[in-house]
């Protein structure tokens, strides 16, 4: 059985960060995203899944401990800037007569 270093872990895990990141930010129908039950669940249904991952690297030693909250943690802030920057300019919209 071949080693996984701890590098190449956390390369995969960023790129399955950086994917579910690149889906909210296609994602080119802001009213969507804000009022989108499915959009949502899907979303929700990937963090799950990358919160799963990380606890299994690090529960088997691949990451340190901590190492992969933080993975999540800077993940879940990426996120909310992003649902905050499309309210925010769903808002600026509806403001300047523009429907959303």
């Amino acid at each position: 059985m071949e080693n996984i270093s701890s590098d190449f872990a956390v390369k995969v895990l960023q790129e399955d960060a950086d994917r579910i990141k690149l889906l909210i930010r296609n994602q080119t129908n802001s009213l969507c995203i804000s009022q989108c039950k499915a959009f949502e669940e899907v979303v929700d249904t990937q963090m799950y899944g990358f919160s799963r991952q990380v606890f299994f690297a690090e529960k088997v030693g691949i990451l340190k401990r901590g190492e992969g909250q933080q993975m999540l943690s800077d993940l879940e802030a990426e996120l909310n800037r992003l649902y905050t920057e499309l309210y925010e300019t769903r808002q600026d919209m509806t403001d300047a007569g523009w429907e959303a």
